[in-house]
């Protein structure tokens, strides 16, 4: 793989995993800020965050399993 499209690839899933991260710290933290908002949209809005999280984690696992230790002429070029 190509060192740009592995880089693109896992600054997609990193900026994703930082966005989860965020979203559920916002909702444990500032729960005031989701006040006109029902139980359920609560619930539904960190269940989204935590399936972003897991999904980016599992992105950066397989492009670290897959293609971080490929030879690094394949990765650099």
């Amino acid at each position: 793989m190509k060192k740009e499209l592995y880089d693109m690839l896992s600054s997609s899933a990193e900026a994703d995993k930082k966005k989860a991260l965020l979203t559920l710290d916002l909702l444990s933290n500032n729960a005031v800020g989701i006040g006109d908002h029902s139980t359920g949209d609560f619930y539904n809005n960190a269940e989204d965050a935590l399936n972003m999280l897991v999904d980016a984690d599992d992105r950066l696992n397989t492009l670290e399993k897959y293609f971080k230790n490929k030879s690094k002429r394949q990765l650099n070029g």
